[in-house]
């Protein structure tokens, strides 16, 4: 059959006006109502207000949540404190709100338990790690005695990041350029993780946790596999004496892979895309763009997908849904968050929509996926942190049914560990348990924190609250410093002493 040039022309242009001016058409969405998602703005009578929000400059997302409190890094004077909020708890917050205050310096990050509500996890600038048990009910006061404290890092630590799926396994990112792996029920490092050169600016798990991917600023991108190290210590009589030591921690050399990341001179950040062997990363490009990557964590020579944003100064903090195959990417010191669909095509990344504001948000933390609230179909939750406030924003797709949403709700993560801490550093693997949200989601019974590790007396972590305790802080450690000075003098006049007594005896 011939046709005609305006049959052609014609039959061109609904060609162009179904696939688009470029003849290309997306694939059709795994959920097509993805493609209507919209965040709701909350108002401040429901937000979490009249807080103060730490200053600090290090990198991080100061919020984090689970299903029954969030955390927030709080600006202290004399040490370092956050707050944990229950999430009924909303409007303005009393003045003297009740916090976490035990480090002695500001905390940078903090991590709830996976398997246990009640329990989250503090890095700070004093170099430690604290694991605190939260009273039932939330604070109704200040509390600076943690349950358990990690010692081992050399300079501050930046980052806490607990294990997907094995119960009581913790990770810990520090300026002294180490990644170590806790066992926080016996109170011990298992592992030590090391090849960065540089300050370690995120880290994320995959999905079992059988690797942990890195990004630096020495603008390398590492994915460890945690399990494959080497002992580097020779066994010897001395290593068999170190090991009956119940402190002792093996020392391991982790090669990773590793490949150039974004080479912008601001940080970079990672997150796992679900159980894929994918995970996507965000920073700069040499002329400052906003820029996300996208990974093959088998072959790290070259992105699966680039793609650059836009030009804005601010970092950008990505979350990724497995269930939706939806990423979200939230600036900082910008309004918006933007959500894309992830599809493993030769496109990758389609754009959603935004969820556009005039207030900046500093950091932001999403919602365990069990906690969401079904009924109205919220598929996602994010907090974004104010200059003093906190706010929820619920992700939600419109639907008229009152019905279950199988399609917007798959069987999601649990609150039940797959393994123990002791099967997983013996090699074990297993993904996390999945539960159905269709009859919703109860938060288990509260299981009690038991670690093996000697808890430091409450006397040695308290922390001075007024005016009269810095004094006397003050004269104590002044006086403990001048009896240092002394011991130091007398035993070096003691060395000199023997110095003197040793070379006289060789001379005779």
């Amino acid at each position: 059959m011939v046709l005609l040039a305006k049959d052609v022309a014609r039959n061109q242009k609904r060609l162009n006006g179904r696939l688009g001016t470029d003849g290309w058409r997306p694939p059709p969405s795994r959920n097509l109502a993805d493609r209507h998602v919209f965040g709701q703005a909350t108002k401040r009578d429901q937000c979490y207000d009249n807080i103060k929000v730490s200053r600090n400059a290090w990198d991080t997302n100061l919020v984090k949540a689970n299903p029954l409190y969030i955390s927030i890094n709080i600006e202290a004077s004399g040490g370092g404190a956050f707050a944990v909020i229950a999430h009924n708890n909303t409007g303005k917050l009393a003045d003297n709100l009740p916090v976490f205050n035990g480090h002695t310096a500001a905390v940078l990050d903090t991590d709830f338990h996976p398997f246990m509500d009640n329990i989250v996890a503090s890095a700070s600038e004093d170099t430690t790690v604290k694991i605190w048990t939260i009273p039932e009910g939330g604070l109704t006061e200040s509390i600076s005695t943690a349950s358990l404290t990690l010692n081992g890092h050399g300079r501050k630590v930046g980052h806490v990041l607990f294990h997907p799926s094995a119960d009581n396994v913790l990770a810990t990112a520090s300026a002294d350029f180490t990644v170590k792996l806790w066992d926080i029920c016996a109170g011990k490092e298992r592992v030590e993780l090391t090849g960065h050169t540089e300050i370690i600016q995120s880290l994320a798990w995959n999905y079992d946790g059988t690797l942990l991917a890195t990004t630096c600023k020495d603008k390398k991108l590492r994915v460890f596999d945690v399990r494959a190290n080497k002992v580097v210590q020779v066994r010897t009589e001395a290593f068999d004496f170190f090991l009956s030591f119940p402190s002792f921690s093996i020392a391991y050399c982790c090669v990773p892979k590793e490949t150039n990341g974004h080479q912008g001179i601001k940080g970079a950040r990672v997150a796992w895309m679900g159980n894929a062997d994918r995970f996507v990363t965000t920073g700069f490009s040499r002329t400052s763009d906003r820029q996300v990557n996208v990974y093959d964590s088998k072959n790290l020579e070259t992105p699966l997908k680039s793609e650059t944003i836009d030009t804005a100064s601010g970092m950008l903090m990505p979350h990724f849904d497995a269930d939706t195959s939806m990423l979200y990417l939230a600036g900082k010191g910008d309004g918006n968050i933007r959500y894309y669909e992830w599809v493993d095509d030769e496109k990758g990344l389609y754009f959603l929509s935004e969820h556009k504001s005039a207030e900046p948000q500093r950091g932001i933390s999403f919602l365990p996926k069990r906690a969401l609230n079904i009924a109205e179909t919220e598929i996602a939750r994010a907090y974004k942190v104010h200059p003093t406030l906190v706010e929820p924003i619920p992700f939600k797709v419109p639907r008229k049914s009152d019905l279950f949403q199988a399609d917007l709700y798959p069987d999601c993560i649990g609150g039940e560990p797959a393994l123990d801490s002791a099967d997983f550093f013996d090699g074990k693997s297993a993904p996390p348990k999945l539960i159905s949200l269709e009859t919703g989601f109860t938060a288990p019974p509260t299981r009690e924190f038991v670690t093996a590790a000697v808890v430091a007396d409450a006397t040695t972590e308290k922390v001075p609250q007024t005016e009269k305790e810095y004094q006397d802080a003050y004269h104590t450690l002044r006086k403990e410093n001048d009896d240092l000075k002394n011991q130091v003098s007398n035993r070096d006049a003691r060395i000199r002493q023997l110095e003197a007594q040793v070379e006289a005896a060789s001379k005779k």
